[in-house]
């Protein structure tokens, strides 16, 4: 009992050790095994196979099932060398923590059947070995020998994890993932290695881009950077300022700080105008007026609103005799041709004996010293160096040759142009060249005739039938117009010149309305469950008519069957017909004869009595109709007024004459 207790508590703890996320395989190899009395029996084709039991470390290994950490069998082969070092390892796998020193059980079997393994059979056991080995997680093979007083073993063995599963004892799990849940590769180790752009525990938090904000910006990819509200791009450190704000800075968002110099809700007013624009060009002195106004004083040699225009100096052309000008600021000077000097090249070294005109120009002395020249006519200068080119500045128009005569010019014109510049055109429409009202276009030495319908030709002077001008096509009739030629068109074809196929217009076929269907359908559904509520109320009318009828003969029946109001306990029914009893029954117009009058009650009271049942009877004549049931008259009794004054209630009977003899009783 002991042991089965701690059978069950071991099994217990093996169940527990087991269900831990661990998992690999125990792999045997036989490479040789020898008996000294042989494998089999020679005379039989001897079938052995395998098996391996892996247990929990025990000092003293029991043979005994189960086995705990596993069990494992190889194929059946034949009991040969060769067979057995070409078998297949076996293999043992497990899924829970490698516990590292195990009890490892070796059997070798003989093989009743070729297709069988069976472990029943005790005699059939050829060898077991049992030993104790410490097991290290690895790739590499260990090599053993087993050698027993009537069989030796070689063979190899090792653990390996299962894949995904790392670390000594084949526990530590990981499993190389990209997807939401992380993003990395796995060591030999089973440490995670993440991917590029990922960090974190589990690799799933990504880098974003240098430089983003890890206060204001985020990610959601590797190298992103998203801002969150109220920053903006690209790295998130820049707050958004508020909407409309012009010249504003901010230091947390929708801020609208004004810069220096402006103001306002939106920073949109300028307080000093000179100072944030800088409008005053090249060194120029800025004055604020107001109103977002200023004024720029110029320093010498610039002009302009803003001083943005520098003043040329030689646009007055201030050098003389051919001296070429120098722009400066606020200056110029001027570069001196031979033999003339000064300021503006004014001063000349050279006389008339230097021969200083060119092209033929007259040298003149000058009293104040100096020379000038006199130009012939198609040169100018100080010196008459230079050729005047009267064509040079292109003046005939219209693609004019130009031709320079030395006095003057002379422009040779294109035709179809005239003038000293060829600058009209010559209207070509002036001789009225298009006959039969044709209308003339003058163009460039050219003219074009609109014609008039029924003519054509260069000068509309050939007539012409409009519709062959443009004819009809596909079919069509050509009709001849004030307007011009009119095609009618024949059917499927359409346009001025019947050139158009007409497109078919399809037919619109309009769909059922969904909602009128989904109306129609609820009303035939409430007007079927109307007409089965009507047959059905209908039903439990009649049925309820019947048993109402039934009901009230009945009770009808028991009250006027009453035994306790009748003299010597006859039912009311039959003390109708008592003379002399409590009940009066009159069922013919004629006065009361009979009438039950108390012998206590006073004569003055049986008078009123009379008197109330002759009146009764007067009023029956009347309603003889109206309580006609079935032509069958009805007379309406009322008790005496000496009825016993024990009883709340008085009864009253109407008691039909052609029907069954039934009393009909209401209490009032």
């Amino acid at each position: 009992m002991a042991m089965l207790f701690l059978s069950t508590c071991f099994l217990f703890l093996i169940s527990m050790h087991l269900t831990e996320s661990s998992g690999g395989v125990f792999e045997l190899k036989v490479h040789s095994f020898t008996t000294t009395s042989g494998v089999c029996n020679p005379s039989t084709d001897c079938q052995i196979f395998f098996r391996v039991c892996l247990k929990h470390s025990q000092d003293n290994i029991s043979p005994e099932p189960p086995c705990t950490y596993g069990t494992g069998l190889t194929g059946i082969f034949s009991a040969d060398q060769n067979s057995i070092s070409n078998s297949a390892p076996i293999s043992v796998p497990f899924n829970f923590k490698w516990p590292g020193t195990v009890s490892l059980i070796i059997e070798a079997w003989n093989a009743e059947f070729s297709s069988e393994q069976s472990t029943e059979n005790l005699n059939n056991m050829i060898s077991r070995q049992a030993t104790k080995r410490r097991l290290a997680i690895g790739d590499d093979w260990s090599q053993d020998e087993h050698i027993g007083e009537q069989s030796q073993m070689r063979f190899s063995y090792r653990v390996v994890c299962a894949e995904f599963y790392h670390g000594e004892d084949c526990s530590d799990f990981c499993r190389p993932r990209d997807d939401t849940f992380g993003h990395f590769n796995c060591d030999a180790a089973g440490k995670r290695i993440c991917l590029h752009g990922w960090n974190g525990e589990y690799c799933a938090k990504p880098i974003c881009s240098p430089g983003c904000s890890e206060e204001h910006g985020y990610c959601d990819a590797p190298g992103e950077c998203k801002c969150r509200l109220g920053w903006q791009e690209p790295l998130c450190d820049e707050c958004l300022r508020y909407p409309g704000c012009l010249h504003g800075t901010c230091g947390q968002p929708w801020q609208c700080t004004c810069m220096e110099g402006w103001g306002g809700l939106f920073c949109n007013q300028d307080l000093n105008f000179c100072t944030n624009h800088k409008p005053c060009r090249n060194e120029a002195t800025c004055t604020n007026t107001g109103q977002g106004s200023y004024t720029c004083t110029c320093k010498p040699g610039f002009s302009g609103t803003n001083c943005e225009i520098e003043t040329n100096e030689c646009d007055s052309n201030p050098c003389k005799n051919g001296g070429s000008c120098n722009d400066l600021v606020n200056d110029y000077s001027c570069t001196c041709p031979q033999g003339f000097y000064g300021k503006n090249c004014e001063i000349s070294a050279m006389t008339c004996s230097d021969k200083p005109c060119f092209n033929g120009g007259t040298c003149l002395e000058k009293e104040t010293g100096g020379y000038s020249c006199l130009c012939p006519p198609s040169y100018m200068g100080s010196n008459c160096e230079k050729k005047i080119d009267r064509c040079s500045s292109d003046p005939c128009a219209n693609r004019g040759h130009c031709h320079d005569l030395g006095h003057t010019l002379m422009c040779r014109c294109h035709q179809g142009f005239k003038g000293p510049r060829c600058e009209i055109n010559i209207d070509d429409c002036a001789r009225d060249p298009c006959q039969n009202a044709g209308t003339c276009v003058d163009g460039i030495n050219d003219y074009t005739c609109t014609c008039t319908l029924g003519f054509k030709g260069k000068n509309c002077n050939v007539r012409a039938d409009a519709c062959s001008i443009v004819p009809c096509v596909n079919g069509g009739t050509c009709y001849t117009h004030f307007s011009g030629p009119v095609c009618q068109c024949p059917s499927g074809f359409m346009g001025t010149r019947c050139e158009y196929k007409e497109k078919p217009t399809p037919v619109a076929i309009p769909p059922f309305p969904a909602a009128l269907a989904v109306s129609f359908t609820l009303g035939l559904i409430t007007l079927t469950l109307v007409i089965c509520a009507a047959i059905v109320v209908m039903r439990q009318m009649r049925r309820g008519q019947k048993v109402a009828s039934t009901t009230v003969r009945n009770d009808l029946e028991t009250v006027n069957n009453r035994a306790s109001l009748t003299p010597l306990g006859l039912k009311e029914k039959e003390a109708l017909f008592i003379p002399g009893g409590p009940y009066k029954v009159s069922n013919k117009d004629v006065a009361l004869s009979s009438t039950v009058v108390d012998t206590h009650s006073s004569d003055k009271s049986n008078y009123k009595q009379k008197m109330m049942d002759y009146n009764l009877t007067i009023d029956e004549k009347h309603t003889n109709n109206k309580l006609d049931l079935n032509n069958s008259e009805s007379t309406l009794l009322v008790p005496p007024l000496n009825y016993s004054k024990e009883g709340l209630y008085h009864p009253v009977y109407i008691i039909p004459e052609h029907i069954e003899q039934c009393v009909f009783a209401t209490e009032v």
